[in-house]
């Protein structure tokens, strides 16, 4: 790959969406300090369309340069950019072009997380390098720390907020007191959700980047699959009005750490207090806070999506792929010598945040006590406020808040179920991990 600085490094592109065309219009405007940065000049050789005749030109991109014809594109290029999303055709794509020697710049999350060993064994078999740092966070510098800065620590936790979506509507509800299908709709007349918003908000986009995120982090396989997923849906007005009588608010939170010689890797709501850094992200913004043994707590943080922001971290994968095919060499290639197992749910370690409605009658608390103690789960904290009678309740009761300490899932979902059977309970109305604390 060496003595490439006396010709054209040919860039193919994939897709030219709204990530494709802010990629190809950057690299228009920035060609001469890529050719400075890089050690040779950088040529678009062409874009794959789905569909040709489609008026573009208000991407500002060459309608020349437009081809339906991906198959044939991938063979002509140095470094191939897929922003096309999705399993299908992406994958064939990206193996055809590191078959005909292309290294690849990918923002194909769900890709990685499906299939991510079958790309990193195709990139290290053809000697190309496979980037994608624009598929967890947008324009924030995360995985390249992840992947290189910390290779030489130990990290014992990634948490995060990374969907831009889900952060939005939560935010939006804990400042406003909106309802989810409310804030919903807002996000949706901004464009921070699609008209689908079903990756979203049910957590499989959060879940795909904290299979990436965990696979770095702990050298080690983890698939899509492997994540723990819950999306927040359920999350209501009254669960975000009692995170903030607690000092806390709720975030959608990837979490990724060491557990007893694995890893658990789970993506749920959760509270977690205002004084955690976390806390205050609000808008569409990402943020990942990271703790490793040497160099202890670290937190990244700026837009997680859009155009420009994402486009940016893909031309910094550009100009690293292109510059090691001047200089000849690789970046680095996948790291899974630990080969840590990924642990169920019910191991992971959390605190539960629970809402009961029970009856107002002598011997309530013991009996609610009294389950916790059964599974093993201290209690930390508890609340009481009266509920008077009225016409839809003829019997008082009482509203019960119950805030635990530190156990397994298992235990404290085990715990719950038997609060449910209870004949002093009414209702269990919400249940909120904690975190963060």
């Amino acid at each position: 790959m060496t003595g490439q600085a006396s010709r054209s490094l040919r860039v193919a592109l994939l897709g030219c969406g709204v990530v494709g065309s802010a990629v190809a219009r950057l690299l228009t405007e920035h060609a001469d300090d890529m050719r400075a940065r890089v050690g040779a000049p950088l040529e678009i050789v062409g874009i794959a369309v789905r569909r040709a005749g489609r008026d573009r030109s208000a991407t500002g991109v060459d309608a020349a340069l437009f081809t339906t014809d991906a198959d044939d594109l991938v063979t002509r290029a140095d470094v191939v950019v897929e922003v096309i999303g999705g399993i299908e055709p992406a994958r064939s794509l990206i193996l055809r072009a590191m078959e005909h020697g292309a290294s690849v710049v990918t923002a194909n999350k769900a890709l990685l997380a499906e299939d991510g060993p079958t790309l990193y064994a195709a990139a290290a078999r053809h000697g190309v390098d496979l980037y994608y740092e624009a598929a967890v966070a947008g324009a924030i510098p995360l995985l390249r720390p992840l992947r290189e800065s910390l290779a030489g620590d130990e990290v014992h936790q990634v948490l995060g907020i990374v969907n831009g979506t889900t952060n939005y509507v939560l935010d939006k509800m804990d400042r406003t007191g909106a309802s989810f299908a409310d804030a919903l709709e807002q996000a949706q007349a901004l464009g921070y959700a699609e008209a689908d918003p079903t990756a979203d908000v049910e957590g499989f986009d959060a879940a795909a980047k904290a299979a990436i995120l965990a696979s770095l982090a702990f050298h080690s396989r983890v698939a899509g699959k492997d994540v723990h997923r819950e999306g927040i849906t359920d999350v209501t007005a009254a669960d975000v009005a009692a995170a903030r009588e607690m000092d806390s608010v709720i975030k959608l939170l990837a979490i990724c750490e060491r557990l007893d010689g694995g890893i658990s890797v789970r993506v749920h709501p959760a509270m977690i207090p205002r004084s955690h850094p976390l806390a205050g992200v609000g808008d569409a913004y990402n943020a990942v806070f990271v703790e490793a043994d040497a160099a202890g707590q670290l937190m990244f943080y700026g837009r997680g999506a859009g155009g420009d922001p994402t486009a940016s971290a893909v031309l910094g994968d550009i100009v690293a792929v292109a510059q090691h095919r001047v200089a000849g060499g690789l970046g680095p290639g996948e790291s899974s010598y630990a080969d840590l197992p990924v642990r169920p749910m019910g191991d992971a370690l959390t605190r539960y945040h629970i809402s009961l409605d029970v009856a107002d009658r002598p011997g309530v608390l013991a009996k609610v006590a009294s389950a916790f103690a059964d599974h093993g789960v201290s209690i930390e904290t508890v609340r009481q406020r009266l509920v008077p009678a009225d016409d839809e309740r003829p019997e008082s009761g009482a509203n019960l808040v119950v805030v635990t300490h530190t156990a397994t899932d298992a235990a404290l979902s085990a715990t719950v179920a038997s609060l449910r059977d209870l004949d002093v309970v009414r209702d269990v109305t919400s249940v909120m991990r904690v975190e963060g604390s």
